[in-house]
């Protein structure tokens, strides 16, 4: 089945760019409303409308400028401030009453947008260091400035940084979801190749290492040297691998492209494989199959990782409770979920054998069965009293699209 190819780019600061090209186009035409509105008391009212032919020409060509942090870069940013400081000064040239009056610069509030483009792209640092420009500048246009001109001052300073810090917390959360998608993608691999090497490498070292015990002589010595390579094989697969230590923004990126496919591949492989035919091969003198009359349909690798489960709970069936164990596969098909019950009558588990096979890097359980059905979204609950045999419950929640047969009777 083919493979849908996303490029997915998670990003928190992406709003917050759509809102700053929205903000300042609004304020672009607020600023020419407001000049336009009070143009009677302008003494040269040729400077209100050349600087603010500028303003909304420079506004509307540049907001392919504020689309992205990649895209708004340090000499824009430097151009922007200077529009906004030059729209300031200029102010008392078109007013004359602008330094005794208290009112509206001529870029009036669209100046906070270009402070705020230096916050979104540099953080709270590049906020102080605009506004305290703005903020000189405002100051220089009053000549005497009053307790309302300190005012607007100190809110644009305190609403800058504060955005910029913001930001800059933003940024760090997205870096900490990379990695953590990142170290999940990895685990779970590890988790895999480790299940595969139980179901394989491990079983075969063990197998060798009693055969070769049991016969004596030079195949005795081979049984030694298999256990050995069990025993530091289990060991590595226990430890693991390191996870990375540093995620770039490139791998950021690729961790969410994992994670969106993964995604859709679990939501596209709708075709369902029978569940009955992979777990036939189970079935034996000792080992009883009893399934519906009519196909259990899961996705593919969802159907394969289920009867892995199950062919892991009968290897611990043979191994642990003796080779005149019967054991017993149920299969039932429910609307929501697919539940495959493996039971048999041996001897049980003590209690706390799990936990220390676990300790002893025996992974049987934890990866072979219960890693699989983690990584199928189920559940492995395992039920076992000494003397009365074990059976362990395997649940795997229905894929939605997955088209299921009539219910039929247990054969």
């Amino acid at each position: 089945m083919a493979r849908r190819e996303r490029v997915v780019r998670m990003s928190v600061e992406q709003p917050l760019w759509r809102a700053l090209s929205a903000y300042r186009v609004l304020t672009m035409v607020y600023a020419v409303l407001l000049a336009a509105f009070g143009r009677e008391t302008l003494e040269r009212p040729w400077v209100a409308v050349a600087f603010l032919a500028l303003l909304a020409v420079w506004t509307l060509a540049t907001l392919p400028k504020v689309a992205s942090a990649a895209s708004c870069t340090r000499r824009f940013l430097g151009a922007d401030l200077v529009v906004a400081l030059a729209g300031i000064l200029l102010t008392p040239l078109a007013d004359f009453q602008a330094q005794t009056v208290d009112g509206p610069t001529l870029p009036s509030i669209w100046t906070a947008g270009s402070v705020l483009a230096f916050a979104l792209k540099g953080g709270w640092r590049w906020a102080a260091f605009a506004s305290t420009f703005v903020a000189v500048a405002n100051i220089v246009e009053r000549g005497e400035p009053s307790w309302d001109t300190f005012h607007n001052v100190l809110l644009v300073w305190v609403a800058s940084i504060a955005i910029g810090y913001v930001v800059e917390v933003a940024r760090a959360s997205e870096r900490t979801l990379a990695r953590a998608l990142e170290i999940e993608a990895a685990t779970r691999e590890r988790e895999r190749l480790a299940r595969d090497i139980h179901d394989s490498v491990l079983q075969v070292l063990a197998m060798v290492q009693r055969r070769g015990t049991a016969i004596g002589g030079e195949a005795a010595e081979l049984g030694r040297m298999a256990g050995e390579q069990e025993v530091a094989l289990r060991t590595l697969v226990s430890s693991g691998l390191a996870p990375p230590t540093r995620v770039s923004e490139d791998a950021a990126d690729g961790a969410v492209v994992r994670a969106v496919e993964v995604a859709e591949d679990s939501a596209d492989d709708g075709a369902g494989r029978d569940l009955r035919a992979l777990l036939a091969p189970y079935a034996g003198s000792r080992t009883s199959l009893a399934e519906p009359g009519a196909p259990v349909l899961l996705p593919e690798a969802a159907a394969r990782e289920l009867a892995a489960a199950v062919g892991a709970a009968l290897d611990n069936v043979r191994v642990h409770a003796g080779a005149g164990a019967q054991a017993w596969i149920l299969v039932e098909d429910e609307p929501d979920e697919v539940i495959v019950t493996v039971r048999d009558d041996g001897p049980g588990i003590p209690e706390g054998r799990l936990a220390e096979a676990e300790g002893q890097g025996r992974l049987g359980v934890a990866l072979s069965i219960r890693g699989r059905l983690r990584d199928l979204g189920g559940t492995a609950e395992l039920i076992s009293v000494p003397g009365q045999g074990t059976e362990v419950e395997l649940k795997v929640p229905r894929a939605p699209r997955v088209s299921r047969g009539k219910a039929g009777s247990a054969r």
